[in-house]
């Protein structure tokens, strides 16, 4: 490993250590040459990313494989007869055949392409037929983009519930959640969704629950964004409904292209609201009629990124060469460590540093670890500081509530009570004005927290550059590691200055 040289003797003790608690890890080294390889920027330029859940990183060969297909092609779009419309048509309906494959989705799938997973979701909101009697229930261990749901069914009279989590580990609640699951009324249609993996605590939810809730009447989405850069889906063994994913979060690239998954048996119930080029057999401006398009077309809206998704094919390609199992494992171990290191920190008076939101093994979790650093009183310390002090170190982290406020809500302790004074604020409500609002109640809560997460390439070099930062703020208190200097507007960051 490039990144070893020139590290410390303690360095050195500290891999030998870590390589003896988990062993396994040496049954990944080819990875090691594979970064020196395909993803020498991140030691060409020192830089230690822990932000793959947030989207994961490309190879070199990705990006060449990819510009050798558009260099050597004329390809057009794909919504005619001509030669290069035909040629485009051949890659999408290659790579679609070659996603269901990979998922081992057989016939009993079919696949839309969206421009993310927000954008697949969307389409069941709208999609679903919420009405009076139904229910859509949800994990509140879920992403924004899958509570936004909630909008549709409420929209149309359906009963909106969430599921809990038990404290401390935030898994699913199971007792709540068969409760829950047996209010049903058969006769309507309802929807229950869940993540298979935290996008916020790194936890693995049982998909045995797919089943579970089909067997009860639901209809299931299953939202596998976090999931699926270190594990496999199996959709001949879990059959839910709906599956929604994201393919930049698997291989890095390309952006904009994800992906809707709908069970053939279910795909009947969904009724689209409106319909746009591409997506309609026949349509008449004087009739004010319109034929939907069947299967997929009835829902890829307009012209699809069609450029890009032959691209998806590499990605998946490069997955399967490194083995999502090898890289599960390499995850696993470097997670472990990273987990015991964090949590064994403490200040001289013998005060935690480090609070983990979530499990603190590796059991049935994956390579998320969501954090918050507290002073030797106990004061909550800045995490927008140290992300910011962080990418002084080359160090690329996320802060936030990373588009999960349920999970954020129960991990940090946040009542009702809380979350109603800051919607008081009104217009002026967002992120960083509840933080400020927090601080005014005098409540040592936070609304956002530190995540470092981990992904194909990681190395021990990258934890342990990591632990050895956070292990600085030992002794240190709120006001020694200075003001945070940039602020976070609708997700953007700003920055004072020119």
């Amino acid at each position: 490993m490039a990144q070893l040289s020139g590290l410390t003797s303690k360095f050195t003790q500290d891999y030998s250590d870590f390589v003896s608690r988990y062993p396994s890890y040496m049954d990944t080294v080819e990875i090691d040459a594979l970064r020196e390889r395909e993803y020498r920027r991140l030691d060409n330029l020192n830089h230690v990313y822990l932000d793959y859940t947030g989207g994961s990183l490309y190879a070199e060969s990705q990006i060449e494989r990819h510009m050798e297909i558009l260099r050597t092609s004329v390809l057009g779009n794909p919504h005619s007869a001509n030669p290069t419309s035909t040629a485009m048509t051949t890659l999408i309906e290659r790579t679609r055949r070659y996603v269901l494959n990979y998922f081992n989705a057989g016939d009993e799938y079919i696949i839309v392409f969206t421009l993310n997973a927000s954008g697949a979701l969307k389409l069941i909101g709208e999609s679903f037929p919420f009405e009076p009697g139904g229910r859509y229930l949800a994990a509140f261990d879920n992403h924004n983009s899958v509570n936004g749901i909630r909008s549709f069914a409420q929209s149309r009279g359906a009963e909106v519930d969430y599921t809990p989590l038990t404290p401390p580990d935030l898994r699913l609640d199971m007792e709540q959640l068969e409760a829950h699951l047996d209010r049903i009324d058969t006769r309507v249609e309802s929807l229950f969704a869940f993540p298979a993996q935290s996008n916020f605590t790194g936890v693995k939810h049982p998909l045995e629950v797919v089943g579970l809730a089909q067997e009860k009447g639901w209809r299931v989405l299953l939202d596998v964004a976090a999931f699926l850069p270190t594990n496999r889906l199996d959709l001949s063994v879990i059959k839910p409904d709906f599956v929604s994913m994201s393919f930049y979060k698997m291989f890095g690239y390309p952006t904009g292209v994800g992906a809707l998954l709908i069970k053939r048996s279910t795909y009947s119930v969904l009724h689209r609201p409106w319909f746009a080029g591409g997506t309609v057999n026949f349509s008449s401006v004087q009739a004010r009629a319109h034929m939907l398009s069947e299967n997929e077309a009835a829902f890829e809206d307009g012209t699809l990124n069609y450029l890009s998704i032959p691209a998806v094919e590499i990605g998946l390609r490069h997955l399967e060469s490194v083995g999502v199992d090898r890289i599960g494992e390499r995850v696993r171990c470097l997670t472990g460590w990273l987990l015991d290191s964090l949590f064994s920190l403490r200040h001289s008076n013998g005060r935690p540093l480090v609070r983990i939101y979530g499990p603190v093994t590796t059991e049935s979790r994956g390579g998320t670890i969501t954090f918050n650093v507290y002073d030797s009183q106990g004061h909550l310390m800045d995490y927008r500081r140290i992300e910011e002090l962080a990418g002084e170190r080359g160090i690329s982290l996320r802060t936030g509530c990373f588009c999960n406020p349920g999970a954020g809500e129960i991990a940090e302790g946040l009542t009702e009570e809380d979350m109603k004074a800051g919607y008081e604020l009104q217009d002026d409500i967002n992120l960083q004005s509840f933080v400020r609002l927090l601080q005014e109640r005098g409540q040592n809560k936070s609304a956002g927290a530190i995540r470092a997460s981990l992904g194909i390439v990681s190395n021990f070099a990258d934890v342990w550059r990591f632990y050895e930062f956070v292990a600085e703020f030992r002794d240190q208190s709120k006001w020694t590691i200075g003001e945070v200097t940039f602020d976070i507007a609708s997700c953007r960051i700003i920055r004072d200055g020119s």
